[in-house]
C-alpha cells in the first residue's frame, strides 16, 4: 500500500483562513515608536556616557595631530582594563576646571622621571622620538626633572609651544581620564584612525 505523502494528511492540511497572514491592528506606528525610544534610551543613556562619545576640538594645542574643529570618538570604558601607556590621545576633565575636558597626550606614567629641555622630552634620563610634535612652531621651554607619582600620568599636546598641560598644572589624577580617543571622524578628508 503506497504511503500517502504527510501534506496530504489531513492532520496537516491548514484551511484558506489560518494560511492568511494576521493583520496588525494599530501597533506599527506604535510599535516603531517604542523601538525607537529604547534605542535612544541605550545610545544616550548607556553607550554614550560608558562606551564611546564624541568630542570637539576646541583648541590647537594637539596640532598637527589633531586640527581646531576636528571631531573625535573617545573609547571610555578602555581603561576600564588597562592602563594608560605613553603615546596614547586621553580626553580628560581639567585639574583647574572641573567643567572643561581637555585632550593631550600621555607621555609618561607612574614611577617615570621626566623634565624638558630647549623643547626636548626626557623620559627616564632618554630623549624621546616624537614625530608628532609640531615641527612649524617649534617648542624651546625647559621643565626641572620631576617623578610622576601613583596614580597620574603626564600629559601634553603636540604642539608643545602652545599647549597648557602637565607642564602648567603637574601630574594628570589617572581618575580624571575619561578616555582615549581612538579615531577622528570629521572632517571627512581627515577621518582616520589616531
Amino acid at each position: 500500500m503506497p504511503e500517502k505523502p504527510y501534506y496530504e494528511d489531513e492532520q496537516f492540511r491548514t484551511s484558506e483562513e489560518e494560511r492568511r497572514t494576521p493583520k496588525k491592528k494599530g501597533g506599527g506606528a506604535l510599535e516603531y515608536l517604542v523601538i525607537l525610544l529604547v534605542s535612544f534610551a541605550l545610545v544616550f543613556g548607556f553607550v554614550r556616557p560608558f562606551v564611546v562619545e564624541a568630542f570637539w576640538i576646541p583648541s590647537g594645542s594637539m596640532i598637527p595631530t589633531l586640527q581646531i574643529n576636528d571631531r573625535v570618538l573617545v573609547n571610555k570604558f578602555i581603561y576600564r582594563f588597562t592602563e594608560p601607556k605613553p603615546g596614547d590621545i586621553v580626553v580628560f576633565q581639567s585639574v583647574d576646571n572641573e567643567d572643561e575636558d581637555l585632550i593631550k597626550r600621555v607621555v609618561a606614567v607612574a614611577g617615570d622621571r621626566v623634565s624638558v629641555r630647549n623643547g626636548r622630552l626626557i623620559v627616564d634620563g632618554e630623549r624621546q622620538r616624537e614625530p608628532f610634535t609640531n615641527k612649524k612652531f617649534p617648542d624651546r621651554s625647559f621643565f626641572a626633572p620631576v617623578t610622576v607619582p601613583k596614580d597620574h600620568v603626564w600629559v601634553m599636546g603636540d604642539n608643545r609651544a602652545n599647549s597648557a598641560d602637565s607642564r602648567v598644572f603637574g601630574p594628570l589624577p589617572k581618575e580624571n581620564i575619561e578616555g582615549e580617543a581612538f579615531l577622528r571622524f570629521w572632517p571627512l578628508d581627515r577621518i582616520g584612525l589616531l
